[in-house]
């Protein structure tokens, strides 16, 4: 039997931690990069006695993260135990939700390979994060910092049937809550991370094949990796009369390959049950409707927006819309300088470029969205050129300030005088007979070297359109 005769089948289930100032049932901040073990209390490390209380800002972030997914809002939850033994968790059970969570139902609406598909939602709840393991070369060490931060763990139904389409929900996916302000969704410090569930059946089936897990994928080229060796590691199974094993499996990224870790758990290994210490969750449906009223602007809605507000391109929108910070940005140089496409280009063009060579996110960018409007509109009235634009905007990426004030400090204003430029056209032209004599001759590609050269004598200060006219009139061609 061919490969192509086998069909992928593959569901999620996503943990993404949330931007509160602490965890989910005490007061230790959650904070990310601390020295190891200072985050904790007798509530996190599970000592006797300490009673949990429940963070009001993570119910209403998951909350909020339901309505942008479309859920349904359960008015009554309940927070469960989850008993479980890991040198990680140190209560011995996590306090989780199992069968009244915040949040049923939804679904995401992706694209891949140029086909649109709606991938459902079984459910969302909400947990607390367990601690970090840390191992060494003779030894391990745990990091309780994490454990208790607020955690929701968004499980999709089998929808998906590719590593693509997997790739394209979890960038849809994060891209929405972080325009909804729910988390950061750094992969590096770990606030997203997802376990993956794969199965492969024959094509056209309708019955799910044995499923592996693949936990703690905290990469989206690593999940794309690991789903293309699991899945062709399970066709390759089956082809030669094997059987697949529902089993948990880890994600080598160096060997790039699975490896067993143990037989899949159950729900009924966890023996759940309605955590006493804590009261059910009762949301009033004003409470809802209010939170449903601060939903942000969602990114399909706001690319859609950008081209019929700003007149720009279906691509330009969709770039300055991938991440939030800078379609802010974008936005804020817009309506300052009123020239939408002059700041499309600009922030597509330079500043992404110097974002992506200093691997530098948006926020941090020492040119404000004032600065670029104020150098665009100097390009604009013709107060400098584009390379001397170029210049500052550099000058502004390193120190910051004013660009106007630049331009005049260093006394780069344009040369637009007619005469000046005129001797600085006789300049280039008595200096370089042979490209003056080819253009006199046909060669239309001569008369940007000699721009070339009028703008090197002006130290890039002169107008290219004042030098080209001078230039065209001193060869005697209009």
């Amino acid at each position: 039997m061919s490969p192509s005769a086998f069909e992928a089948v593959i569901g999620l289930e996503v943990h993404v931690q949330l931007r509160t100032e602490t965890k989910l049932f005490c007061a230790c901040p959650n904070r990310f990069g601390a020295e190891p073990n200072t985050l904790v209390c007798p509530v996190c490390l599970g000592l006797p006695g300490a009673l949990p209380v429940a963070n009001r800002e993570a119910i209403r972030l998951t909350v909020m993260a339901g309505l942008l997914l479309g859920c349904e809002i359960h008015r009554i939850s309940r927070f469960d135990r989850k008993s479980y033994f890991y040198p990680d968790m140190p209560k011995n059970f996590q306090i989780s939700q199992y069968d009244r969570p915040l949040c049923l139902g939804g679904g995401l609406e992706i694209e891949a390979g140029g086909t649109h598909k709606r991938v459902r939602l079984t459910r969302i709840h909400l947990e607390e994060d367990v601690g970090k393991s840390l191992h060494f070369e003779t030894t391990s060490g745990v990091d309780f910092n994490r454990a208790g931060a607020p955690l929701m763990e968004i499980v999709t139904e089998p929808d998906l049937s590719s590593p693509d389409e997997a790739m394209a929900f979890l960038l849809a996916l994060k891209q929405i809550l972080v325009y909804g302000g729910i988390s950061d969704c750094n992969l590096e410090q770990g606030n997203l991370r997802c376990d993956i569930n794969c199965s492969v059946r024959p094509a056209g089936s309708s019955a799910l094949g044995v499923k592996t897990e693949i936990k703690n994928m905290n990469t989206f080229k690593g999940v794309h990796r690991a789903l293309t060796y699991e899945i062709d590691r399970q066709i390759r199974v089956l082809r030669g009369g094997g059987t697949i094993r529902q089993e948990t499996r880890r994600w080598d990224d160096d060997a790039g390959a699975t490896d067993s870790m143990r037989s899949k758990e159950y729900a009924h290994d966890y023996r759940y049950f309605p955590e006493p210490d804590l009261l059910p969750v009762e949301l009033t449906e004003a409470q809802i409707e209010t939170w449903r009223a601060d939903l942000p602007e969602l990114p399909a809605a706001r690319r859609a927006r950008f081209v019929r507000e700003y007149h720009l391109p279906d691509y330009d929108a969709g770039v300055l819309t991938a991440d939030k910070g800078v379609a802010d940005y974008f936005e804020a140089v817009a309506r300052s300088c009123g020239n939408p496409k002059a700041a499309s280009n600009w922030v597509m063009t330079d500043v992404l470029r110097v974002l992506g060579e200093q691997g530098m996110e948006i926020g941090h960018i020492r040119v404000t969205p004032e600065a670029l409007a104020k150098l665009i509109g100097l390009v604009e009235r013709r107060v400098i050129n584009m390379p001397t634009a170029r210049e500052v905007f550099a000058a502004l990426f390193e120190h910051g300030g004013d660009p106007e004030t630049l331009v005049r400090e260093r006394g780069l204003g344009q040369v637009s005088d007619a005469s000046a430029i005129d001797a600085l056209a006789a300049q280039a032209i008595e200096a370089h007979p042979g490209p003056a004599s080819d253009y006199r001759n046909g060669k239309a590609a001569a008369l940007q070297f000699l721009i070339g050269q009028v703008m090197k004598l002006s130290r890039g200060k002169a107008d290219p359109r004042l030098a080209a006219e001078a230039l065209k009139r001193r060869l005697g061609i209009n």
